[in-house]
């Protein structure tokens, strides 16, 4: 940024510090939570202010026209409206042949950069979840927004956008008076942390109405943001479609650990659609309510969290917006990601590691760099159990999006699945000497129980066998004081009355050779819709003031090559055939346009489409030997090339195992067609 411009952001960096200071002094003496509330809603408040100061004054040269972006990628299908002939429905999208190309071609990029690349286990699950694993991962009890509906229509919005856009509006008013004015900014500071009843006395306060049809709205309600369904025609068991990917990669951490061979690290891998039904889904494909994720679960001794090929991305340069320069109002910061590791910033390696991998494989696909920062998540947004996270933010125009999420998420997930399943889902770790420990365990005598309690007998031997040290000290005491009574088990709210006769505590010591220790797991999570739309819209060209074109890299294009005859002569098409089969048989995606209308607004269709290259068949091209041109979309240059080599040229440009400059220098420069043969 210039010097004018740092001086005009000045004043609110410093806001944002002094607010960020007083949110620090107020934990460190563990002022009361209302007041830390309140002080970290006032910070979030001056650093969107900060932010949005910032997105005005980006020079209108580095903006783009969403307007021609979307109409470009409408009129040529990458995507539209699902059921637009039904009136579509809002946060669903189909992807036509140019937008399905380039998110085969995205993925199938991800499963070469990750997937072979770390070697990872790649699995498949169902979409479908029983209620009881999304109740251990939180989701059932956490994964909710509040909602308001038109009380005629019934329409639905989401009660916190409905509110910041009334507010926000009213902001506008010039003539607000200023006790008024600070009234609503204080309300708009506090929404993020309002209750139903603090926004029902929003609404009311400046009688909010529906924004679409001016009718009463109900009070708010929280609605969980999974789709409900019931698996099977009884109805009885109750499920989810599932709203990410994670949780059966967690369920299935056993069997996947049996055929890694026992041992950690090993990285497990998922692509799939997940679901969440979004109030009032906006942003285009930014957000939508279902969409294809790709999920990494790394899973890591929690003691050892180096990872073996650090060394190979430590001199990586990324832009990091640590907490520490959120609230204190500093710019993102250029850091070597060896540095941030060494220095604490970041977590442990193999976070780094991934933070390296996602900037390296962003780029790579298409995302400009000066776009592209990881901002680490500040403590008040941090699952109490995570140890770090950091967030791949795409710079789009609307703003900063978040596209791949990156964190150390500990241990909960496995221990969460363990303690609603009663399966063990742990890891043995080799100790470098054996040691001797201490065992307390419950024995029951398993066949007076089977006769007395029958079906029930598993679920009370099963119970016991899963206490901990202090729960069977606890049984124990509880034995001794029934002597020959009995002792009261409760068991998933169901009581049973057990024989203390029929329960010994036994105390003994055993020499170990393994630990068994629940993995930490670090999970790099891909939002595909989101990516593929902050690299149309970095990749978006407008050329001669009016032509527009997409300028994706050839990793990810949706075709890689189109095939031109230069006009309709009869003796162009055993070379176009020819050619066709050529790049068919080395798996080259092309497109053959034999239309009518003139080379140039055929190269104009394709550069459209971003085809990164053309191959011409001209007149010169009937002559021994056998030669075409080959165009390069974003130069425009040409050069002229042997037909049988075309095909290799090609696919190495499109592999990015060479360069269009390397090819230039190889191959001499064409400057214009033929356009004289036997038809003219």
């Amino acid at each position: 940024m210039t010097s004018e411009i740092e001086e005009l952001l000045k004043p609110l960096r410093l806001a944002v510090a002094e607010q960020g200071e007083l949110v620090k002094k107020l934990k460190a003496e563990k002022a009361p939570d209302i007041d830390v509330t309140r002080a970290v809603a006032e910070l979030k408040a001056r650093k969107n202010t900060l932010e949005n100061k910032i997105e005005e004054l980006i020079p209108k040269e580095n903006k783009i026209d969403r307007s021609k972006l979307e109409d470009l990628l409408k009129r040529r299908f990458f995507y539209d409206q699902s059921f637009a002939i039904y009136g579509g429905v809002n946060g669903l999208y189909d992807f036509g042949p140019m937008g399905c190309a380039t998110k085969a071609n995205l993925l199938n990029e991800w499963r070469k950069f990750f997937i072979l690349e770390e070697q990872m286990l790649e699995i498949d699950c169902s979409m479908l979840t029983p209620a009881q694993v999304l109740v251990a991962s939180g989701h059932v009890a956490r994964f909710s927004d509040f909602m308001v509906k038109d009380v005629k229509s019934g329409e639905c919005f989401r009660a916190d956008h409905l509110i910041e856009a009334h507010l926000e509006k009213m902001l506008q008013d010039k003539k607000l008076a200023a006790e008024k004015r600070s009234e609503i900014e204080n309300h708009l500071r506090q929404v993020d942390n309002m209750s139903a009843s603090d926004m029902q006395e929003v609404i009311s306060k400046y009688n909010m109405k529906s924004p679409i049809t001016n009718n009463d709205l109900t009070e708010p309600v929280a609605f969980n943001l999974m789709f409900a369904t019931s698996i099977g025609p009884t109805g009885t068991i109750k499920g989810f479609l599932r709203p990410e990917t994670a949780q059966g990669m967690f369920v299935n951490f056993k069997r996947l650990l049996e055929f890694n061979q026992g041992k950690l690290p090993f990285a497990a891998a998922q692509i799939g659609n997940s679901f969440r039904n979004e109030i009032s889904p906006r942003s285009g494909l930014l957000r939508v309510r279902e969409f294809t994720m790709s999920e990494i679960e790394h899973f890591v001794d929690p003691t050892d969290k180096d990872h073996p090929k650090f060394t190979n991305v430590e001199n990586v340069e990324v832009v990091l917006y640590s907490a520490e320069n959120q609230v204190s109002g500093q710019s993102a910061q250029t850091v070597k990601i060896g540095d941030a590791v060494r220095s604490g910033l970041v977590n442990n390696e193999t976070l780094g590691y991934f933070i390296a991998r996602i900037f390296l494989f962003l780029t790579r696909c298409g995302v400009k760099k000066e776009k592209l920062r990881f901002r680490q998540h500040m403590s008040n947004e941090m699952a109490h159990y995570a140890c770090d996270c950091w967030d791949a933010e795409i710079h789009t125009s609307y703003g900063w999006v978040e596209c791949v999420g990156c964190a150390d998420r500990s241990c909960y997930d496995l221990t969460q699945h363990a303690q609603h399943s009663g399966v063990k889902l742990a890891a043995e770790k080799q100790l470098p000497q054996p040691k001797v420990i201490d065992v307390i365990e419950v024995v029951a005598d398993k066949g007076s129980i089977g006769k007395l309690f029958k079906q029930n007998a598993k679920i009370i031997t099963g119970y016991l066998e899963k206490l901990n040290k202090k729960q069977v000290e606890e049984l124990e005491v509880r034995i001794q004081n029934a002597a020959e009574g009995e002792v009261e088990l409760e068991i998933d709210g169901q009581k049973f009355n057990v024989k203390a006769n029929l329960l010994k505590v036994k105390k003994y010591q055993k020499t170990v050779h393994v630990e068994e220790i629940v993995p930490s797991v670090i999970e790099p999570s891909f939002g595909i819709g989101r990516i593929m739309y902050a690299i149309w819209e970095h990749n978006f060209v407008v050329r001669d003031a009016q032509r527009t074109y997409l300028a994706l890299p050839p990793v990810i294009a949706p075709y890689k090559c189109s095939v031109l005859p230069l006009s309709a002569n009869e003796e162009f098409k055993p070379f176009i055939k020819k050619l066709s089969t050529l790049l068919t048989n080395v798996g080259i995606s092309h497109k053959v346009d034999d239309s009518s209308g003139s080379i140039g607004r055929r190269y104009a269709r394709t550069d459209e489409i971003a085809i990164p290259f053309a191959i011409t068949i001209d007149f010169d091209s009937l002559k021994e030997p056998n030669t075409v041109t080959l165009r390069e979309r974003d130069s425009m240059q040409q050069i002229r090339i042997d037909l049988e080599e075309v095909v290799k040229v090609v696919g190495d440009l499109a592999d990015l195992k060479t360069t269009w400059s390397e090819i230039v220098s190889k191959y001499p420069l064409f400057e214009h067609q033929t356009t004289t043969g036997k038809d003219e």
